[in-house]
């Protein structure tokens, strides 16, 4: 099943669910959230800097992961950027397949 990242940005109103639910509430949210798409969560961490959150999910295709991203967005509590993840054997494929490509300019 494909996997993806999912960098999260707590609105002001998300910071202010995270404070009543907690971290671990904020988890199992995101968890059933996976669930009810047909994936599973991965790793949900919250981290310092740009983004609050890196969750790592699988899901089984884009559209379940577009239908993640306008659920969380349409919400109001945060911001999303949703990133596919390759595997090793996926990158090693990209690598022997051969494509056309003419650099602008060129």
């Amino acid at each position: 099943m494909p996997r993806f990242m999912i960098q999260g940005t707590f609105t002001a109103d998300g910071l202010r669910g995270l404070l009543k639910d907690g971290g671990s509430g904020r988890v199992e949210a995101v968890r059933r959230m996976a669930e009810s798409a047909g994936g599973q969560l991965e790793s949900f961490d919250f981290c310092f800097g740009d983004n609050d959150t890196y969750v790592i999910c699988e899901l089984p295709d884009n559209k379940a992961a577009a239908a993640v991203a306008l659920a969380v967005g349409s919400s109001g509590g945060a911001t999303t950027k949703t990133v596919a993840l390759l595997t090793p054997a996926e990158v090693d494929q990209a690598v022997h397949q051969s494509v056309e490509y003419r650099a602008p300019g060129v």
